[in-house]
């Protein structure tokens, strides 16, 4: 999560969740992965696919799910999302980034499904 790090240094906090998201890609595309903002994927649900329903708000590397926050106080709420996305997606490791915080690594929390 060196590309949190280096956005949080650089922006600090108190921005919208947009420009940190923008920023965060920015940065894993400099560090060579494949990151996509805002993808939609489709939801398998009692043998039907539905194409709409599931939006990330990053994905890196079809691997790695990252939710993107920039809030005073995380709800709980968001962690089971993260890990209803992993899943939904039969994906293994997820992020929780808040960048609301003074030092990054308080915002950061890894979910392993």
């Amino acid at each position: 999560m060196n590309s949190a790090f280096k956005v949080h240094k650089t922006l600090g906090p108190g921005l919208l969740e947009k420009i940190y998201e923008i920023c965060f890609v920015y940065e894993l595309h400099k560090a060579g992965l494949n990151a996509v903002r805002q993808i939609d994927l489709p939801v398998k649900y009692d043998g039907m696919i539905f194409e709409e329903g599931l939006r990330l708000d990053v994905f890196v590397e079809n691997l790695v799910i990252v939710e993107i926050k920039a809030v005073e106080q995380v709800n709980p709420l968001w962690y089971a999302q993260v890990l209803s996305h992993l899943n939904l997606t039969n994906k293994r490791l997820g992020y929780l980034i808040n960048f609301n915080v003074e030092l990054i690594k308080n915002g950061i929390k890894r979910i392993i499904n």
